[in-house]
């Protein structure tokens, strides 16, 4: 059997020079207790005994503080490749919104049908919602298509609230009331920092 592990937010255990003062000294213990599991062995879980010589173990993590240097040696060379990912485009967020199978706005679309409401996003609107959302990923952390979420819950806040009250009706998110909705908000650094 072949199975495949995902290990996210590795860097919170690496020992960087930079968070000397908040390093927890357990940093260390944690990545050798790890060092066993990825290299291969019987692990004891609540559903019996798991053999890992057979997983392969994917790591992620943000390394804006630390560096993927500064795991202990040993776990770093059971990651032998280390891919960095570039910050989406606006495209590509565009393309989340309108190609994925299950995108938010057909969830939204869907959430909103319980209610009887029709909702429905004019293309235009869609790119500015991508474009938008692109823009506060530039100005604040850049948090990736996590943002599309916030930048809708923004958005429909309002529509949501009051879903129950508006049975039957159709309501149709153009670029005009998106740009009313976020604006303010994504050029604000304090308010998108928080907000978004």
């Amino acid at each position: 059997m072949v199975g495949l592990s995902f290990l996210d937010e590795i860097d919170k255990i690496a020992l960087s020079e930079k968070s000397q003062g908040r390093n927890d000294p357990s940093k260390e213990g944690v990545q050798r207790d790890l060092l066993p599991i990825v290299e291969g062995s019987s692990v004891s879980t609540k559903y019996g005994v798991i053999n890992t010589d057979h997983i392969l173990f994917i790591a992620a993590g943000a390394f804006h503080v630390s560096k993927p240097s500064d795991l202990i040696p040993e776990l770093q060379g059971r990651f032998p490749l280390r891919v960095e990912l570039e910050s989406l485009t606006e495209d590509t967020l565009y393309k989340i919104l309108t190609q994925t199978q299950n995108s938010l706005l057909k969830q939204y679309t869907a959430l909103l049908a319980v209610e009887g409401m029709r909702l429905s996003f004019e293309d235009e609107a869609v790119h500015t919602i991508a474009k938008l959302s692109h823009r506060a990923n530039e100005l604040t952390e850049d948090i990736g298509a996590r943002r599309l979420h916030t930048v809708l819950e923004k958005i429909l806040e309002e529509i949501s609230f009051d879903a129950d009250d508006h049975s039957g009706e159709e309501y149709l998110i153009t670029a005009e009331y998106v740009h009313e909705k976020l604006d303010d908000v994504v050029e604000d650094d304090d308010l998108s920092r928080y907000i978004l």
